[in-house]
């Protein structure tokens, strides 16, 4: 699977790795986050370095439906059930700032955008409940939002909050804007350089890297979640993967606007020059029986109600949901003021990384906004403690089942046959055994982060961990999630 931004051609600029190198920011990602950052602090005259692990956009960014929207579905509602309406306001503050930002930047630096109206539909009666209060929210937070009934799908809807003149890009375009112009400021962006560990106790913060390591005064981890274990993060999200696809469409079936349903499953609707994207149909890492049922699910639905469309590309991309539904941006607890990270989007990356980027530098720099303190000090409330609780006892019943199943059943004899994988007991531990492209791999079952029993993804030949959403390929390659290491091979 890889998605229409990354199967099309283009020139990224990168840097090679120098061991040893000292920078004022080592900033760990190279997606949208990482990069809009160590732009700004290229800006400020600070010598930075952005250190990605795989390749630029590889991550969420690159696989992203890329609308830069300030209507998102039904997120101000979910934030709304979760926080004080100051905390609502905040966050649409800021999504407003990095809407902008996005938009200036963009046009002043020759990124091409499209200019879309945006909205949150209801396909059944309870679902214009879900739309109302979201209007109603909008409304309060200084949104012009407008309310129809027809959203101009091929499909009846009851109705719909519409919110005009937002926007939807390549967002692998701005990526390669972005990496140019920090380099033309002095900064480097390096592929390939996975950060295997970080010692922040003295000064300089030491970045440990497959290839070598450096120095700098702060590191930003940008990486989805959090690949340090400070803070437990990676226990404060929930991680989920999404799905996407893009069809050529007989002539005069495109769609004018960029559309999200608020029912379940979610159904996303945008079109970029002449195709028509859709996506939706979102479930827990590591927790699907069968992905590629949900792909499937999505293109018949999108077949039946584009007669004609032809598949080009399907992908996927991982998001993370902050327990309260507002991200994580801020210094790193036991990071002695010296690592910050930034996570928890909840698909929103687009404004949501712009935001954070310019969070995490005026929190290293000084120049904080109003709507940042207020997001830096916003309360726990019960409702949020009580879906952590939640949350995490689904983890808990992961971690049993997967060791459980695995210790019972006993590895086949047989190879399994080409795109499928299989769990089971070899001598005292859990293996997983695939074949991918006619070479079968055996490797350990259990995740390098914390020990839960990965599962086998039919969609992307990748081994999932259902417990905190770190994904590996099938040879053991880290493809996400916060683990640093592979699988070993058995």
């Amino acid at each position: 699977m890889i998605s229409l931004w990354l199967d099309a051609l283009r020139t990224i600029p990168t840097h090679t790795f120098e061991p040893g190198a000292h920078y004022d920011e080592v900033i760990v990602g190279g997606g949208i986050t990482g990069l809009v950052a160590a732009l700004l602090f290229a800006r400020e005259g600070r010598r930075v370095a952005v250190l990605e692990a795989r390749t630029i956009g590889a991550g969420a960014t690159g696989n992203t439906t890329g609308k830069i929207s300030q209507l998102q579905g039904t997120q101000l509602s979910k934030i709304k059930r979760f926080n004080y309406q100051s905390i609502v306001q905040a966050y649409a503050d800021g999504t407003r700032d990095a809407f902008d930002w996005l938009i200036e930047y963009a046009e002043s630096g020759g990124v091409p955008i499209e200019r879309r109206d945006a909205y949150s539909y209801a396909e059944t009666a309870s679902g214009s409940r879900a739309v109302e209060r979201e209007y109603e929210l909008a409304r309060s937070v200084g949104l012009p939002v407008q309310k129809v009934v027809d959203a101009g799908l091929p499909f009846p809807t009851f109705s719909a909050v519409r919110l005009p003149d937002q926007a939807q890009f390549d967002p692998m375009n701005l990526l390669a804007s972005l990496a140019t112009d920090i380099g033309l400021l002095g900064g480097r962006v390096v592929e390939r350089a996975r950060v295997l560990g970080v010692r922040a106790a003295s000064h300089p913060v030491r970045i440990e890297t497959s290839r070598g390591e450096v120095t700098a005064a702060h590191v930003i981890l940008a990486t989805g979640t959090p690949i340090l274990s400070r803070g437990l993060y990676f226990a404060k999200v929930a991680a989920e993967r999404s799905y996407a696809q893009s069809f050529d469409l007989p002539a005069g079936q495109l769609p004018d606007g960029m559309f999200l349903s608020v029912e379940t499953p979610t159904r996303s609707v945008r079109t970029w020059r002449g195709q028509l994207l859709t996506g939706g149909n979102g479930h827990p890492v590591g927790r699907e029986a069968s992905p590629q049922s949900r792909v499937d699910d999505l293109t018949r639905w999108t077949e039946q109600y584009w007669p004609g469309a032809v598949r080009t590309h399907a992908w996927s991309a991982q998001d993370y949901s902050a327990m309260h539904h507002v991200p994580f941006v801020g210094w790193l607890p036991r990071g002695f003021g010296r690592i910050y990270l930034a996570t928890g989007y909840d698909k929103w990356g687009m404004t949501g990384g712009v935001a954070a980027a310019r969070t995490l530098v005026t929190d290293i720099l000084g120049g904080t906004t109003e709507w940042q303190r207020v997001l830096h000090h916003r309360a726990t409330l019960a409702p949020v403690i009580a879906r952590g609780i939640g949350e995490n006892a689904a983890v808990g019943w992961w971690y049993a089942r997967g060791w459980a199943g695995a210790l019972v059943r006993r590895l086949p004899d047989a190879v399994p046959a080409e795109g499928m994988g299989v769990v089971g007991r070899s001598g005292l531990l859990p293996a997983a055994v695939s074949t991918v492209d006619g070479v079968t791999c055996q490797l350990s079952g259990i995740c390098s982060h914390l020990g839960a029993v990965v599962t086998w993804n039919d969609a992307e030949h990748s081994w999932d961990c259902p417990a905190h959403g770190s994904r590996f390929a099938s040879d053991g390659a880290v493809l996400g999630g916060p683990a640093r290491r592979g699988l070993k091979r058995t």
